[in-house]
């Protein structure tokens, strides 16, 4: 942001924090970068559960929670980034617990499919 767009109560936090704000935004794309590589692994490599669409469903929630945590990692960091700009308090966030909502689904879903229909090692 330039000098001439901020508003007067804005002011350029210390560089320290909005680099720890950036290096937590960029876990948060690393995160959302290994589910999506997962979803790709799923469909190319995991045996088939006995119904084609379980190898899809899981690549799919996979995918889903991956979109959904590169856009709430972008969203969380430019709400920090105006926080410290505006000496206000950080936001709190459901991300984590949102993320770890969606890995327990897809947990349950491997067990489910595991469960009723076993690894079909046979291709």
């Amino acid at each position: 942001m330039t000098e001439e767009n901020k508003t007067p109560e804005e002011h350029e936090p210390d560089y320290r924090f909005t680099l720890a704000n950036e290096r937590t935004f960029l876990a948060w794309i690393r995160t959302a970068l290994a589910l999506l590589a997962g979803s790709v692994a799923i469909v190319q490599l995991v045996p088939d559960f006995g119904i084609p669409e379980g190898r899809q469903l899981l690549a799919a929630l996979l995918a889903i929670i991956s979109v959904g945590v590169v856009a709430g990692s972008a969203l969380r960091w430019r709400s920090s980034q105006q926080a410290m700009r505006r000496d206000a308090p950080l936001p709190s966030t459901l991300m984590p617990w949102l993320l770890a909502l969606g890995v327990i689904v897809v947990g349950l879903v491997v067990m489910g499919l595991i469960v009723a229909y076993g690894v079909n090692t046979r291709g």
